[in-house]
Parts: C-alpha cells; structure tokens; sequence
C-alpha cells in the first residue's frame, strides 16, 4: 500500500511535504536491529533522519518528496532539532 502525503497531513495537521528536496549527503549506520538514515537536504540546516530494516540506496545527490514533522533529539545533554521523515520517496 502507497502512502498518500496529502492523507497523511490530514491526519496530523504537524506534518510538513515537501517535493524535489536535493539530497546533499546521506549516512547510514546500525542502530540495534534497525539502520538508522540521516539526510542533508539543500537550503536546510536541520538533518532529516528515518529508520528502515535495511540499508537504503544512496540517496547522495538525489531529488526526494518527504513527508516529515519537527522533533528535538537530545544529545549529551543539549537539545537539537531534527526532522522526523515518515515518508521519502525519489522524486
């Protein structure tokens, strides 16, 4: 099943899409049983970070649709913003 960005937003009014982002860098790693995905987007200064069971195709470069909302992350003790993708697709 596709997700349709503009269901998702009517469901949760926080959701933010944006279409033909280009992808600056992308970096994935191990995070217990999940690899974890962190995105650069141009023009953006906030990393866009999604969680998958596996690795994904580098995305370096690429043009993305992504459906996502603000979240901070906590790390050594400070407060950063990060946006939380629930939806990344090539566009």
């Amino acid at each position: 099943m596709k997700s349709d960005p503009k269901k998702l937003i009517q469901k949760n009014q926080n959701l933010i899409h944006s279409e033909m982002l280009k992808v600056i860098s992308h970096v994935q790693r191990e995070q217990d049983d999940w690899v974890q995905h962190t995105v650069m987007v141009e023009g953006h200064d906030v990393p866009f970070k999604f969680k998958r069971k596996d690795n994904y195709q580098s995305l370096k470069g690429a043009r993305v649709n992504m459906t996502y909302y603000p979240e901070t992350e906590k790390v050594a003790g400070m407060d950063f913003e990060i946006m939380k993708v629930v939806r990344i697709k090539r566009g």
